[in-house]
């Protein structure tokens, strides 16, 4: 069993590392633009959009390993409000939407990957409440998590003795039990994941460490309960975020280029099954999440250098 060095976490302030990015566009590729701050740096921390709002939560904040801090962003007013906090402080959780409820799941309690939990949590934006549901098999952190056909998917992640997994386990809200399915066929964590079109993609990712990230892309059937490969990621990362937008599943940021976050933001046409380049990032972020409400990409927070540091920018990216 291979294990990590554990590090002191140490939150950058982003004033130090970069300045206020500036709106960015690529003609035909997309606009990059920056909104309203969260108030807090951020980093590993879920992200959904519901209803018209976008839902930071948990990850690594206000100084502390993991955080119970549930911020709700109105991109109508460009305003932030904090709402009801987390059960339980999580890094690295994941977080999918079903029938208007955010599926909170996993996570780890210190910093590297220490304390993984089995914790699964759904938060009702419109009674800002919380209920605490059926745990995972076993715990984990930085699982893959996604809604598919009225149940939520966990796919791979890191376990209580920090080792990659290919676990993968559906809940269904009807039962509220946990059932076991194909496990993914290279185990790894800090994957991009997203449904699309009645399937589920899990892109990217890492065996262990960042100098170990994949550009492996697996297709899973819930019809078959199978796995196949899909075309690669041109640039192998993990820690980065995954969106479907407009037919396609668009991957950015992630760790680590040549010590610096990738800036990389590539795009997957699920009509051809081709990769093509968008707009890269304006700055690099690693430890991010993404949600998109159809018309507008928002990414909160994130790392935006290759270390224990993060960020209250909140990039918006625009395909136009």
């Amino acid at each position: 069993m291979r294990r990590c060095a554990v590090v002191l976490a140490v939150i950058v302030p982003t004033s130090v590392l970069a300045p206020p990015v500036e709106s960015q566009s690529t003609p035909g590729q997309g606009v990059w633009a920056e909104k309203a701050r969260l108030g807090f740096d951020r980093t590993e921390a879920a992200v959904v959009a519901v209803s018209g709002r976008v839902y930071v939560l948990g990850g690594m904040s206000r100084g502390q390993d993991s955080d119970t801090l549930n911020q709700e962003y109105d991109p109508k007013s460009d305003r932030w409000r904090e709402r009801a906090p987390l059960p339980r402080p999580l890094s690295h959780p994941g977080a999918a939407v079903l029938n208007g409820r955010i599926y909170v799941v996993g996570g780890f309690l210190r910093n590297v990957h220490l304390d993984a939990q089995d914790a699964v949590f759904a938060y009702d934006p419109s009674r800002d409440r919380w209920e605490t549901l059926a745990g995972l098999s076993s715990p984990r952190g930085s699982v893959g998590v996604v809604a598919l056909n009225g149940k939520i998917h966990a796919i791979a992640g890191r376990d209580i003795n920090r080792d990659t997994v290919d676990t993968h386990e559906v809940f269904d809200p009807a039962t509220g039990k946990w059932t076991r399915l194909a496990p993914l066929p290279q185990r790894r964590d800090h994957v991009a994941s997203v449904a699309a079109e009645g399937r589920i993609h899990v892109i990217g990712g890492r065996y262990y460490t960042p100098v170990e990230n994949t550009n492996t892309h697996d297709v899973y059937d819930p019809a078959t309960n199978r796995w196949t490969t899909a075309a690669p990621l041109p640039t192998p990362r993990s820690g980065g975020a995954a969106v479907v937008y407009r037919g396609r599943i668009l991957v950015f940021g992630g760790e680590c280029d040549n010590r610096v976050p990738f800036v990389h933001n590539e795009a997957y046409d699920l009509a051809t099954g081709r990769w093509s380049s968008l707009a890269p990032m304006p700055s690099g972020r690693h430890g991010i999440a993404a949600a998109t409400d159809g018309e507008t990409i928002y990414v909160p927070g994130g790392a935006p250098a290759c270390a224990t540091a993060a960020s209250a920018t909140l990039l918006t990216f625009t395909l136009r």
